[in-house]
């Protein structure tokens, strides 16, 4: 069972627009060069604002100077907003399929355990909503 990296490789992308390109005003960007600075390939990049755009955090524009731009401004976009957008599946997943329902365990411990992830989970949706994409995004100069 692997990690997924979708939420830093957008949160990643949309720093780097909100540096490079801010605002509704900035220009469009390509997939290529924001997986430049990710340093994976473009269709990972492609992957992530597509779920981005769906949630509304970026615009794609096609034809002639195709690219991205964010949608929002980068101080209304939280990492919740984010993880929303790119991960679909709980933080934690149940039993791949379901327990023995003859043995008393089995048949309770999905429902005690989903309480209990469900409250982690929220408990990171509090946290990732008290940042911004632009926070990270100042951040990373502040460190350069």
């Amino acid at each position: 069972m692997g990690t997924s990296s979708r939420m830093t490789v957008a949160t990643h992308a949309l720093a780097w627009m909100a540096r490079f390109c801010p605002g509704r005003s900035g220009g469009i960007v390509t997939s290529e060069q924001i997986a430049t600075s990710v340093n994976t390939n473009p269709v990972v990049i492609r992957r992530a604002l597509g779920s981005l755009r769906d949630a509304g955090l970026v615009e794609s524009q096609r034809g002639q100077g195709a690219g991205w731009r964010l949608a929002r401004a980068p101080e209304s976009i939280t990492l919740r907003d984010v993880y929303l957008a790119v991960e679909p599946e709980p933080l934690i997943a149940l039993h791949s399929s379901p327990p023995n329902q003859e043995c008393p365990v089995g048949r309770a411990v999905p429902s005690v355990l989903r309480e209990v992830y469900d409250r982690a989970e929220e408990s990171m949706r509090a946290e990732l909503a008290a940042v911004t994409v632009a926070d990270v995004a100042r951040a990373t100069i502040a460190r350069t």
